[in-house]
Parts: structure tokens; C-alpha cells; sequence
């Protein structure tokens, strides 16, 4: 699958398909453009992908047939965002499912009238994508990581695998309106944990390595990575490093605790994306996003890796492993 060629899955499934439910398509083909950070070839991404795919088809959407999809993979840096989102809207896309918050916003910036489903984005009414949650007004719409109340979760769980723990490093991306929000919620409860917290700008490798090593060399020392667009394509190197320096550190998503991170809190991503496939859906039959509410998550996963916590030397607590949704050994 190259990053600029049209995704064309044909074959014997368009047969299943009940004949009521392609007889709903319009004549036309319709065109859905996909804007991503993950890389191509990063597995996360391509399983996110493949349930937006999914919920698509079974929404009676035919891949290559009804619906065509323009993918763009690997879309990180600002001016690589401005040139993407510039391309892809030369194609006239009927809707496009954006990946988080500096994306739209670029898409809203170039075009406000082709719709946009997003996911990925922390805080869309502060980051001004959207008038309210309720009825967002606007050409976009989508699901919300979470509300930034779950920051501070992040820090009591840091405490409770870790009670060792007084500082904690946060990496966020100071350029996003969500990561101020993020710190925000961790400082309302880090006095009453006892715990003083450093923010560290994800964007320079070499600054996310100093602050790990102080947490490691002080001692008593934690991190926390927060979502954001440039936490996740550094997401690698802060699991090596934490693994390297002994460090706890807590995750917004399970994929860098399956990647060797000790433990994370938060919603099903995946699922997101066949949700937006259901908004996607809606909008290609008539509806407009600005009628469409933003949709938060209403479950959260725990996902402690026990294998990790054994290399840090961390004896998890019964209590809190009670509570995982999933243990990785």
C-alpha cells in the first residue's frame, strides 16, 4: 500500500453484502480521505485503520465499488501537515476522518466546508475545532480521547504502583491547548499525592532523555506521557529510555505498554475508528457534522505489564491488579 495510491479492496465479499443494503449506495462512487500520523508500516495504525474499514462495510459501504479511500500515512511535522492536507483536498474528498487536533485544525484552515470526522483529539472545543460538544456547528465532529479529569488518574496510579514516588516528569507538547489542560488536571490533585511534577517538551529527544536520567539519578522519581501528536512519535524512544533508567512511568494507551511501557489508562482507540466510520456513514447519507454530537469514551482500560514492573523491580500491588482490565506477562 503506497502512502498517495488509491486503497482498492475488491473481491468476492461485495457478494455478502444483502442486496437491500446496496441498494441504499448512490450511483456515484463516494470519496473518503484518510489524514494519519502513524506510519504505514506501524502496526497500531494499520489496526486502526482496518476497523474504520470495518465498520464502513458493515455500514453496507463497498471498498473500491461505493466508496474509495485516499490514505495518508505518516503526517507529523507542520509543514508536512500543510502540504498533506492541501493535496488530499485537491481531491475533492466528499468527507475526510482526520487524526488528531493539529490536523483538523490545518483541514479547517485550508477548506470549512468539506466534512470532518475526527479522532484522536483531547479538547476540541479549547483547541477550537468545534462551537460546543453538543452541536459543534461546524464542518467537523468526531470522539474525544477523554475529559482532562483523567490526567490526574494518571498520577494517583503512577503513586499507587510507585508510593516511592515525589516527582514526576510529564511529557507533553506545550504547542497543544490540550497538554496545558492535561497538566492542569495532574496539578489539581499532585499536592494532596504528595508528588512535584516537571513538564518536559516531548518534541527534543535529547531534553526527554535529561529528565528521565534526573528521575532516575535523584531518585523517587516517575513519568507520565500524556497524549499528543509528538509524544506519540517519540513514543519509542521515552519506553527505552524509561526501561534503560529504571524510571515507572505511566501511559495514555496500551500500545506502548504492549511495546514494554509498565502501565497505561485509557480508552479503546480501535473502537473509535469504527465509530467514526458510523459518523462517516451518517454524513455521506445527508447528515452534517455540525448536527452530529462530539462523542466521548464511557469505558476505560488498565493495562499493567507484569513482566515490565519485574525489570524495574516493582512489586505491584494485589489491589491494583484487581482492578486491570488486561495483564501483559
Amino acid at each position: 500500500m503506497k502512502r498517495r495510491q488509491f486503497i482498492t479492496l475488491l473481491g468476492g465479499a461485495a457478494a455478502t453484502w444483502p442486496r437491500a443494503a446496496r441498494a441504499q449506495q448512490p450511483d456515484r462512487i463516494r470519496r473518503l480521505g484518510v489524514l494519519t500520523f502513524f506510519g504505514e508500516n506501524d502496526p497500531e495504525g494499520q489496526s486502526r485503520f482496518q476497523a474504520l474499514v470495518q465498520g464502513l462495510q458493515q455500514a453496507g459501504w463497498i471498498i473500491g465499488r461505493t466508496i474509495q479511500i485516499d490514505m495518508r500515512w505518516g503526517v507529523n511535522d507542520p509543514d508536512d501537515i500543510r502540504r498533506q492536507t492541501t493535496e488530499l483536498l485537491t481531491l475533492t474528498p466528499d468527507v475526510v476522518v482526520a487524526v488528531g487536533a493539529l490536523i483538523v485544525a490545518a483541514l479547517q484552515r485550508a477548506n470549512r466546508s468539506v466534512p470532518i470526522v475526527f479522532v484522536g483529539v483531547v479538547d476540541p472545543v479549547g483547541a477550537d475545532l468545534v462551537e460546543n460538544l453538543a452541536h459543534p456547528g461546524g464542518n467537523a465532529t468526531g470522539f474525544t480521547l477523554f475529559e482532562y479529569g483523567l490526567s490526574g488518574k494518571w498520577l494517583e496510579l503512577l503513586k499507587r504502583i510507585a508510593p516511592q514516588i515525589t516527582r514526576a516528569a510529564v511529557m507533553r507538547n506545550p504547542a497543544q491547548a490540550a497538554g496545558a489542560g492535561q497538566l492542569g488536571a495532574m496539578q489539581s490533585v499532585a499536592p494532596s499525592l504528595g508528588v512535584e511534577l516537571k513538564p518536559v517538551d516531548v518534541e527534543d529527544a535529547s531534553e526527554i532523555e535529561r529528565a528521565i536520567s534526573a528521575m532516575a539519578s535523584e531518585g523517587h522519581g516517575g513519568v507520565i506521557v500524556v497524549a499528543s501528536t509528538l509524544s506519540r512519535s517519540q513514543r519509542d524512544l521515552i519506553v527505552s529510555l524509561a526501561a534503560r533508567y529504571k524510571v515507572p512511568a505511566v501511559y495514555y494507551a496500551r500500545n506502548l505498554v504492549a511495546s514494554g511501557g509498565l502501565m497505561s489508562y485509557g480508552p479503546d482507540y480501535v473502537e473509535q475508528y469504527r465509530q467514526a466510520a458510523g459518523y462517516v456513514d451518517r454524513i455521506l447519507r445527508g447528515e452534517k457534522p455540525a448536527d452530529l454530537p462530539v462523542q466521548a469514551p464511557t469505558k476505560y482500560d488498565l493495562t499493567i505489564n507484569l513482566k515490565t514492573a519485574k525489570t524495574l523491580g516493582i512489586a505491584v500491588p494485589a489491589s491494583l491488579l484487581a482492578t486491570a482490565d488486561e495483564v501483559i506477562e
